[in-house]
Protein backbone atom coordinates (compact mmCIF):
# COMPACT_ATOMS: atom_id res chain seq x y z
CA UNK A 1 0.00 0.00 0.00
CA UNK A 2 1.31 3.82 -0.77
CA UNK A 3 2.12 5.77 2.08
CA UNK A 4 -0.73 7.12 3.44
CA UNK A 5 -2.13 10.75 2.03
CA UNK A 6 -1.95 12.49 5.32
CA UNK A 7 1.50 11.47 5.41
CA UNK A 8 2.47 12.21 1.72
CA UNK A 9 1.38 15.98 2.25
CA UNK A 10 3.10 15.97 5.59
CA UNK A 11 6.69 15.01 4.18
CA UNK A 12 5.65 17.02 1.18
CA UNK A 13 5.32 20.10 3.29
CA UNK A 14 8.67 19.56 5.28
CA UNK A 15 10.54 19.00 2.36
CA UNK A 16 9.28 22.71 0.93
CA UNK A 17 10.47 24.04 3.99
CA UNK A 18 14.45 23.06 3.35
CA UNK A 19 16.79 21.26 4.92
CA UNK A 20 16.76 20.81 8.57
CA UNK A 21 19.01 19.22 11.25
CA UNK A 22 18.55 15.50 12.34
CA UNK A 23 18.00 15.04 15.85
CA UNK A 24 21.11 13.41 16.37
CA UNK A 25 22.87 16.41 15.03
CA UNK A 26 20.99 19.10 17.79
CA UNK A 27 22.18 19.71 20.99
CA UNK A 28 20.87 17.37 23.20
CA UNK A 29 18.30 20.03 24.88
CA UNK A 30 17.05 21.12 21.26
CA UNK A 31 16.91 17.95 20.77
CA UNK A 32 13.96 17.33 23.43
CA UNK A 33 12.40 20.34 23.05
CA UNK A 34 12.00 19.28 19.08
CA UNK A 35 10.64 15.96 19.90
CA UNK A 36 8.09 18.11 22.40
CA UNK A 37 6.75 20.50 20.03
CA UNK A 38 5.93 17.27 17.07
CA UNK A 39 4.05 16.26 19.98
CA UNK A 40 2.27 18.58 22.27
CA UNK A 41 0.05 18.38 24.65
CA UNK A 42 -3.82 18.88 23.28
CA UNK A 43 -5.33 20.03 26.58
CA UNK A 44 -8.93 20.13 24.53
CA UNK A 45 -8.78 16.22 24.40
CA UNK A 46 -11.12 15.45 26.83
CA UNK A 47 -10.03 13.32 30.00
CA UNK A 48 -11.88 13.57 33.47
CA UNK A 49 -9.01 14.14 35.77
CA UNK A 50 -4.98 14.31 35.26
CA UNK A 51 -2.77 13.91 38.63
CA UNK A 52 1.03 14.52 38.50
CA UNK A 53 2.93 12.82 41.25
CA UNK A 54 6.12 11.90 42.32
CA UNK A 55 7.15 8.26 43.99
CA UNK A 56 10.16 6.38 45.17
CA UNK A 57 12.81 5.09 43.08
CA UNK A 58 15.88 3.14 43.01
CA UNK A 59 17.89 6.95 42.73
CA UNK A 60 15.33 8.77 43.58
CA UNK A 61 11.94 10.55 43.13
CA UNK A 62 10.30 8.93 39.76
CA UNK A 63 7.27 11.52 38.66
CA UNK A 64 4.16 9.98 37.46
CA UNK A 65 0.95 11.09 35.70
CA UNK A 66 -2.06 9.41 36.01
CA UNK A 67 -5.03 9.69 33.68
CA UNK A 68 -8.38 8.55 35.39
CA UNK A 69 -12.07 7.96 33.46
CA UNK A 70 -15.15 8.89 33.79
CA UNK A 71 -16.96 6.94 36.84
CA UNK A 72 -15.83 5.66 40.24
CA UNK A 73 -14.56 2.22 38.82
CA UNK A 74 -12.80 -0.55 39.36
CA UNK A 75 -11.10 0.09 36.21
CA UNK A 76 -8.28 -1.80 34.86
CA UNK A 77 -4.64 -0.14 34.97
CA UNK A 78 -2.03 0.55 32.07
CA UNK A 79 1.23 1.90 32.92
CA UNK A 80 2.27 3.56 30.54
CA UNK A 81 5.93 4.07 28.82
CA UNK A 82 6.86 7.33 26.23
CA UNK A 83 9.46 6.90 23.39
CA UNK A 84 12.04 8.43 22.46
CA UNK A 85 15.04 6.06 21.90
CA UNK A 86 15.87 6.26 25.65
CA UNK A 87 16.95 9.89 25.09
CA UNK A 88 14.24 12.08 24.30
CA UNK A 89 10.80 12.60 25.03
CA UNK A 90 8.83 12.83 28.83
CA UNK A 91 5.23 12.36 30.14
CA UNK A 92 4.24 15.34 28.19
CA UNK A 93 4.90 13.81 24.43
CA UNK A 94 2.76 10.83 24.85
CA UNK A 95 -0.48 12.81 27.34
CA UNK A 96 -2.19 13.26 24.44
CA UNK A 97 -2.47 9.43 23.70
CA UNK A 98 -2.97 8.69 27.36
CA UNK A 99 -5.61 11.10 28.05
CA UNK A 100 -7.20 9.15 24.61
CA UNK A 101 -6.77 5.87 26.41
CA UNK A 102 -7.92 6.55 29.47
CA UNK A 103 -11.11 7.83 28.27
CA UNK A 104 -11.93 5.49 25.08
CA UNK A 105 -10.75 2.59 27.15
CA UNK A 106 -12.13 2.85 30.14
CA UNK A 107 -9.12 2.98 32.07
CA UNK A 108 -6.15 4.23 34.87
CA UNK A 109 -3.22 5.37 32.74
CA UNK A 110 0.03 5.61 35.07
CA UNK A 111 2.03 7.33 32.49
CA UNK A 112 6.20 6.90 33.89
CA UNK A 113 8.35 9.80 33.49
CA UNK A 114 11.77 7.43 33.28
CA UNK A 115 15.50 8.69 33.43
CA UNK A 116 16.80 9.20 30.42
CA UNK A 117 20.59 9.12 29.02
CA UNK A 118 22.73 10.05 28.52
CA UNK A 119 22.35 11.60 31.84
CA UNK A 120 21.35 8.01 33.44
CA UNK A 121 22.42 5.39 31.06
CA UNK A 122 20.88 1.61 31.10
CA UNK A 123 19.68 0.17 32.95
CA UNK A 124 18.46 3.24 34.45
CA UNK A 125 14.91 3.50 32.63
CA UNK A 126 14.32 -0.41 33.25
CA UNK A 127 14.78 -0.04 36.88
CA UNK A 128 12.85 3.24 37.48
CA UNK A 129 9.93 1.26 34.88
CA UNK A 130 9.67 -1.94 37.35
CA UNK A 131 9.45 0.63 40.25
CA UNK A 132 6.45 1.96 38.58
CA UNK A 133 4.77 -1.07 37.62
CA UNK A 134 5.47 -2.04 41.63
CA UNK A 135 3.86 1.02 42.98
CA UNK A 136 0.53 0.86 40.73
CA UNK A 137 0.45 -2.76 41.88
CA UNK A 138 0.58 -1.85 45.49
CA UNK A 139 -1.42 1.38 45.12
CA UNK A 140 -4.61 -0.49 43.96
CA UNK A 141 -6.97 1.14 45.77
CA UNK A 142 -6.04 4.79 45.59
CA UNK A 143 -6.38 4.04 41.85
CA UNK A 144 -9.82 2.34 41.72
CA UNK A 145 -7.90 -0.89 40.63
CA UNK A 146 -10.22 -4.28 39.52
CA UNK A 147 -7.11 -6.06 39.96
CA UNK A 148 -6.10 -6.37 36.39
CA UNK A 149 -2.72 -4.16 35.07
CA UNK A 150 -1.14 -4.06 31.59
CA UNK A 151 2.12 -2.59 30.27
CA UNK A 152 2.18 -0.22 26.79
CA UNK A 153 4.35 2.14 25.77
CA UNK A 154 5.73 3.54 21.99
CA UNK A 155 8.81 2.65 20.46
CA UNK A 156 11.51 2.27 23.17
CA UNK A 157 8.22 2.69 25.62
CA UNK A 158 7.24 -0.52 24.09
CA UNK A 159 10.41 -2.45 24.67
CA UNK A 160 10.77 -0.85 28.41
CA UNK A 161 6.78 -2.84 28.18
CA UNK A 162 7.74 -5.97 27.33
CA UNK A 163 10.86 -5.84 29.78
CA UNK A 164 8.82 -5.13 32.40
CA UNK A 165 6.58 -8.29 31.52
CA UNK A 166 9.83 -10.38 31.58
CA UNK A 167 11.13 -8.88 34.96
CA UNK A 168 7.73 -9.41 36.63
CA UNK A 169 7.70 -13.39 35.65
CA UNK A 170 11.45 -13.92 37.10
CA UNK A 171 11.15 -11.93 40.11
CA UNK A 172 7.49 -13.21 41.31
CA UNK A 173 6.83 -9.73 40.59
CA UNK A 174 3.31 -7.84 39.98
CA UNK A 175 1.01 -10.32 37.87
CA UNK A 176 0.71 -8.41 34.43
CA UNK A 177 -2.88 -8.88 31.99
CA UNK A 178 -1.67 -7.06 29.12
CA UNK A 179 1.43 -5.64 26.95
CA UNK A 180 1.34 -3.61 24.24
CA UNK A 181 3.85 -2.88 22.74
CA UNK A 182 3.33 0.31 19.73
CA UNK A 183 5.98 -0.23 17.19
CA UNK A 184 8.56 -1.48 19.10
CA UNK A 185 12.38 -1.62 19.46
CA UNK A 186 13.34 -5.52 19.63
CA UNK A 187 16.93 -5.28 19.07
CA UNK A 188 19.74 -3.47 18.39
CA UNK A 189 21.14 -4.90 14.93
CA UNK A 190 19.04 -2.72 12.30
CA UNK A 191 19.85 -5.77 9.86
CA UNK A 192 16.20 -6.78 9.18
CA UNK A 193 14.69 -6.32 5.27
CA UNK A 194 12.33 -3.22 6.94
CA UNK A 195 15.46 -1.14 7.85
CA UNK A 196 16.80 -1.54 4.34
CA UNK A 197 13.61 -0.30 3.04
CA UNK A 198 12.57 2.35 5.47
CA UNK A 199 15.63 3.34 7.00
CA UNK A 200 15.56 6.65 5.51
CA UNK A 201 13.01 9.21 4.65
CA UNK A 202 10.41 8.19 7.04
CA UNK A 203 10.90 9.65 10.32
CA UNK A 204 13.01 7.31 12.31
CA UNK A 205 16.06 6.62 10.59
CA UNK A 206 19.26 4.78 10.78
CA UNK A 207 21.49 7.24 11.89
CA UNK A 208 18.54 8.17 14.55
CA UNK A 209 18.47 4.93 16.03
CA UNK A 210 22.36 4.64 16.11
CA UNK A 211 22.70 7.70 18.54
CA UNK A 212 19.63 6.29 20.45
CA UNK A 213 21.30 3.06 20.92
CA UNK A 214 25.29 4.72 21.07
CA UNK A 215 23.59 7.35 23.92
CA UNK A 216 21.88 4.65 26.04
CA UNK A 217 23.88 1.85 25.79
CA UNK A 218 27.42 3.10 25.65
CA UNK A 219 28.86 -0.13 26.29
CA UNK A 220 28.24 -2.32 23.32
CA UNK A 221 27.68 -5.36 24.99
CA UNK A 222 24.45 -3.89 26.66
CA UNK A 223 22.72 -3.68 23.35
CA UNK A 224 22.72 -7.86 23.59
CA UNK A 225 21.17 -7.85 27.14
CA UNK A 226 17.49 -8.74 27.00
CA UNK A 227 16.30 -5.65 29.03
CA UNK A 228 17.43 -3.69 26.06
CA UNK A 229 16.82 -6.50 23.35
CA UNK A 230 13.96 -8.49 24.49
CA UNK A 231 14.27 -11.11 21.40
CA UNK A 232 17.32 -12.05 22.87
CA UNK A 233 15.55 -13.18 26.16
CA UNK A 234 16.67 -16.67 27.28
CA UNK A 235 12.45 -17.29 27.30
CA UNK A 236 9.49 -15.74 26.26
CA UNK A 237 7.06 -18.24 27.71
CA UNK A 238 4.71 -17.48 30.19
CA UNK A 239 4.43 -13.57 29.24
CA UNK A 240 0.56 -11.94 29.21
CA UNK A 241 -0.93 -11.57 26.23
CA UNK A 242 0.72 -9.15 23.85
CA UNK A 243 -0.70 -6.38 20.84
CA UNK A 244 1.89 -5.92 18.67
CA UNK A 245 1.36 -2.84 16.54
CA UNK A 246 3.76 -2.56 13.54
CA UNK A 247 3.52 0.47 10.81
CA UNK A 248 4.21 -0.12 7.28
CA UNK A 249 6.72 2.43 6.58
CA UNK A 250 8.85 2.00 9.88
CA UNK A 251 12.12 0.36 9.91
CA UNK A 252 11.29 -1.35 13.25
CA UNK A 253 8.56 -3.23 11.20
CA UNK A 254 10.02 -6.87 10.76
CA UNK A 255 11.61 -6.82 13.91
CA UNK A 256 7.64 -5.90 15.76
CA UNK A 257 6.76 -9.06 13.55
CA UNK A 258 9.50 -11.36 14.25
CA UNK A 259 9.23 -10.35 18.20
CA UNK A 260 5.67 -11.26 17.94
CA UNK A 261 6.45 -14.52 16.07
CA UNK A 262 8.62 -15.53 18.94
CA UNK A 263 5.95 -15.20 21.88
CA UNK A 264 3.95 -16.90 19.69
CA UNK A 265 6.60 -20.04 19.44
CA UNK A 266 7.39 -19.56 22.54
CA UNK A 267 3.82 -20.62 23.64
CA UNK A 268 2.99 -16.88 24.77
CA UNK A 269 -0.29 -15.42 23.42
CA UNK A 270 0.32 -12.69 20.42
CA UNK A 271 -1.94 -10.39 18.29
CA UNK A 272 0.26 -8.73 15.74
CA UNK A 273 -1.52 -5.45 14.46
CA UNK A 274 0.16 -4.39 11.03
CA UNK A 275 -0.64 -0.79 10.28
CA UNK A 276 -0.72 -0.08 6.37
CA UNK A 277 0.15 3.36 4.77
CA UNK A 278 1.51 4.71 7.91
CA UNK A 279 4.88 5.39 9.40
CA UNK A 280 6.90 5.56 12.90
CA UNK A 281 5.57 6.90 15.69
CA UNK A 282 1.92 7.29 14.11
CA UNK A 283 -0.10 7.47 17.17
CA UNK A 284 1.07 10.83 17.55
CA UNK A 285 -1.25 11.96 15.03
CA UNK A 286 -4.25 9.37 16.38
CA UNK A 287 -5.85 12.63 16.68
CA UNK A 288 -5.64 14.15 13.45
CA UNK A 289 -5.37 11.55 10.79
CA UNK A 290 -7.55 8.95 9.68
CA UNK A 291 -4.60 6.55 8.53
CA UNK A 292 -4.07 6.85 12.09
CA UNK A 293 -7.13 7.26 13.97
CA UNK A 294 -8.56 3.47 12.71
CA UNK A 295 -5.24 1.47 13.94
CA UNK A 296 -4.90 3.29 17.32
CA UNK A 297 -9.06 2.98 18.03
CA UNK A 298 -8.25 -1.14 17.17
CA UNK A 299 -5.80 -0.79 19.74
CA UNK A 300 -7.89 0.59 22.32
CA UNK A 301 -10.21 -2.54 22.00
CA UNK A 302 -7.62 -4.70 22.68
CA UNK A 303 -6.98 -3.20 25.91
CA UNK A 304 -10.03 -2.70 26.99
CA UNK A 305 -10.70 -6.68 26.96
CA UNK A 306 -7.78 -7.24 29.01
CA UNK A 307 -8.17 -4.71 31.57
CA UNK A 308 -11.68 -4.36 31.62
Amino acid sequence: MPLAPEYQAMFEQVAAAGPTPKLSELPLAIAREGYRMSRPVNSELAVHAIEDISIDGPLGDIPLRIYRPTGAGPFGTLVYFHGGGWVIGDVDTCDSVCRQIATLANVVVVSVDYRLSPEHVFPAAVDDCYAAVQWAAEHGAELASNGKIGVAGESAGGTLATVMTHMARDQDGPALAFQGLFYPVIEAAMERESWHRNGTGYLLEREIMTWFWETYCPNPSDRQDPRTAPIEAASLANLPPALVVTAEFDPLQDEGKAYAEALTAAGSSAVLLPCDGVVHDFFATAALFECSRQPFLTTVEHIKSHLN
